[in-house]
């Protein structure tokens, strides 16, 4: 019997500007009865990333392009509900790439069984993308060493907060970046970090010179614009730079310019680096397992954001370029 689904439909590419409420469009339609070796997936959480309007704007050349009309793509975690010789088994909690779509008819390919001893949503958090870009932008690009000085930025967001624990694990100093007192103190006396420096303070190059004295040994960057520039104006003599993210340029939508301090990279003898997580998949379940020893044992901590009802996944999304989120962000159905 076909099933009724509402979905989140791409409805305007948001280029050179912030995502509005006509970029997407809510529709009802009807799916059909899952074929041979399909499942019909019941979508319980969605994930939520700022890389999501890269997406939307088609300039993220690492994924499809997406036309208007197409579900919005996003992770979730999903339940099976009905089987027709698939691969998982009915009442199965599975976790990958589902769209803003209350149900799904799926072949299984490229999703992964929830199997974890944590909450299973930390599939989308600290074991899911989040975690591991932390993991690998800062181990496989950063290369921190013990007594290096860790510079994050976006340092309270889902990333940025699991790079400073990490690289506390690594036995380095970690400074961390954030938006307001309430985010810096969570830094510090939650997740550890040696420090933390409030952009909305001011005079971010002055506080970055007064918490990192011999310099930055790595870099991580999730923000771009001119907190980058604060961070290559203080960098180490071989420093490696990391670059993750740009949040900043999400709202103006564009390419932000070259950052002006860009030349203190051949002063310092450093090196800046771009990467994607995906180049490391066949690594992901043992680092997975890595990090939920790390959570189980204490030295890893994770919030979770948690939204409810799927008429408002926009507006989760929206929370992400505001400020507003504390630690992965997510939605129940």
């Amino acid at each position: 019997m076909p099933t009724t689904t509402r979905q989140w439909l791409l409805n305007g590419h948001p280029r050179g500007r912030g995502i509005g409420e006509g970029d997407f469009k809510l529709a009802t339609t009807e799916l059909p009865d899952p074929g041979p070796g399909e499942m019909l997936l019941a979508t319980r959480y969605l994930g939520f990333d700022p890389a999501q309007k890269g997406w939307m704007e088609n300039i993220a050349d690492y994924v499809a392009p997406m036309a208007i009309g197409d579900v919005m793509r996003g992770s979730g975690i999903a339940e099976v509900v009905e089987s027709n010789g698939g691969q998982f088994a009915v009442g199965d909690f599975v976790f990958g790439t589902t769209g803003w779509t209350e149900y799904l008819i799926h072949n299984g390919k490229e999703l992964t069984k929830v199997e974890t001893e944590l909450s299973p949503t930390a599939v989308l958090s600290v074991l899911g993308t989040t975690g591991l870009t932390a993991y690998c932008g800062l181990f496989k690009v950063g290369k921190p060493v013990a007594g290096d000085t860790v510079l994050v930025s976006g340092a309270a967001g889902a990333t940025g907060s699991v790079v400073g624990q990490l690289a506390k694990l690594a036995g380095c100093r970690a400074v961390g970046i954030a938006g307001g007192p309430e985010k810096c103190d969570w830094l510090v006396k939650e997740a550890g970090y040696d420090a933390a420096i409030d952009y909305k303070a001011g005079d971010v190059k002055a506080q970055i010179r007064e918490h990192c004295p011999g310099g930055a040994d790595v870099i991580y960057d999730n923000v771009g614009g001119t907190i980058l520039d604060a961070m290559l104006a203080n960098i180490a003599t071989g420093a490696r730079v990391v670059i993750c993210g740009g949040i900043s340029r999400y709202e103006s939508g564009g390419l932000p310019t070259g950052p002006g301090n860009y030349f203190n990279l051949i002063f310092r003898r450093a090196t800046m680096a771009g990467f994607i997580v995906l180049d490391w998949a066949s690594e992901f379940p043992a680092i997975r397992k890595r990090l939920e020893g790390f959570v189980a044992d204490g030295s890893l901590k994770y919030q979770e954001d948690i939204q409810q009802g799927f008429e408002n996944a926009p507006d989760t999304l929206q929370r992400l370029f505001v400020g507003k989120n504390r630690g992965k962000q997510m939605l129940k159905l």
